[in-house]
């Protein structure tokens, strides 16, 4: 069996040194790079399975080798990690902006280091099941549609991003860089009031479309995503879906079509808001959470105060008290922060 090869690009002799040993011991290939321009050689040349990329270099940096490697398909979906020093970890953002896939704080140890890229070797993996598994529902959405094949490749070929818990994905009024597909986890699309407070105003999760409607328009994202538990994410760049779009009409019919549903749950959404109490609303809500999990699981709701007063628009306090009024009625019960529901008919036939 082939050994799996990963480049290390680091200007410090000592740190490139005494990683590619900790690797070549735990059985991987290593390639070494003492310089970014040498890295990106090295990389485009031998096509390594992950790469470890210091961030400060000479003649050309972390960014600019990340940067340089996006553009190449062939080393586009590579996994890559950055190294970096505790100074320089504010600047991860722009960094995992770009398409890092993880990144490491200097100094670190074996342990952290091994872990980290059977984390990232592993998550890989994952990605390729998830598209032998998920090209069958994509198969039904564009059943009989010459541009199916095309988004499948699309897919195919694009790098799968993890984000952390509250990590934005982009932010109101950002250029609309892509349409995001979520892989797993959830994120929520939301607005703030002048006054800071925020409308949810979309949840999604696996294997659900999010920013479309941007994209659609030539528009900045109308609103902020945000991850709202670990998840993984599959951005399609907007010049890459604008051609698909603009050469198979059948595949923009059914991303309007997802538009659609979108806009009337919102709709249903602003009429709650309107006219029901503050029970009936939140009863909604929990029912709208409850379908999103997987049909034969217990009805564990991971979710926070948070979220469900944006979800419900209504105060955390007052979340709260309807909350314990649900626990003492036998509707619900509390395990920290997570919420079982109990008994589902009681939330659908709650009178308003």
């Amino acid at each position: 069996m082939k050994k799996i090869q990963i480049l290390i690009i680091e200007d410090n002799d000592d740190i490139r040194e005494s990683t590619a040993e900790i690797l070549e011991l735990a059985n991987y290939d290593v390639l070494q790079a003492n310089n970014g321009r040498e890295g990106v050689e090295l990389a485009n040349k031998n096509l390594p399975d992950l790469i470890l990329c210091d961030i400060m270099m000479p003649e050309l940096d972390g960014y600019g080798v990340l940067y340089l490697l996006n553009k190449n398909p062939q080393t586009a979906a590579t996994p890559f990690i950055f190294l970096t020093a505790k100074a320089e970890r504010l600047d991860m953002r722009k960094g995992m902006e770009m398409g890092a896939d993880d990144y490491l704080t200097k100094p670190f140890d074996d342990v952290e280091l091994l872990n980290a890229i059977e984390s990232r070797l592993n998550k890989k993996d994952k990605q390729h099941q998830f598209y032998s598994q998920s090209l069958d529902r994509l198969s039904n959405l564009f059943n009989g549609t010459s541009g199916l094949q095309e988004l499948e490749k699309m897919i195919a070929a694009r790098k799968v991003r993890a984000i952390k818990k509250k990590q934005i994905v982009y932010y109101e009024g950002d250029p609309a860089s892509g349409v995001y597909l979520v892989i797993n986890g959830k994120v929520k699309t939301f607005k703030l009031s002048e006054d800071g407070r925020e409308l949810l105003t979309g949840m999604y999760s696996h294997e659900e479309y999010f920013g479309i409607t941007s994209i659609l328009l030539s528009a900045p994202y109308a609103e902020t995503a945000e991850a709202m538990e670990d998840s993984t994410v599959c951005m399609l760049p907007k010049d890459m879906m604008d051609d698909l779009l603009s050469r198979y009409p059948d595949v923009a019919r059914q991303f309007i079509h997802i538009i659609s549903n979108n806009l009337q749950d919102k709709e249903e959404q602003l009429l709650q808001l309107a006219y029901h109490s503050v029970r009936k609303r939140m009863a909604e809500v929990l029912i709208r959470l409850c379908k999103q999990e997987a049909e034969g699981e217990e009805l564990v709701l991971r979710v926070s105060r948070d979220n469900l007063a944006a979800m419900a628009g209504m105060a955390t306090e007052t979340v709260s008290r309807i909350l314990s009024d649900f626990k003492e009625e036998g509707i619900i019960e509390r395990k920290g922060s997570q919420i079982v529901i109990l008994d589902q008919n009681k939330l659908k036939q709650m009178k308003n």
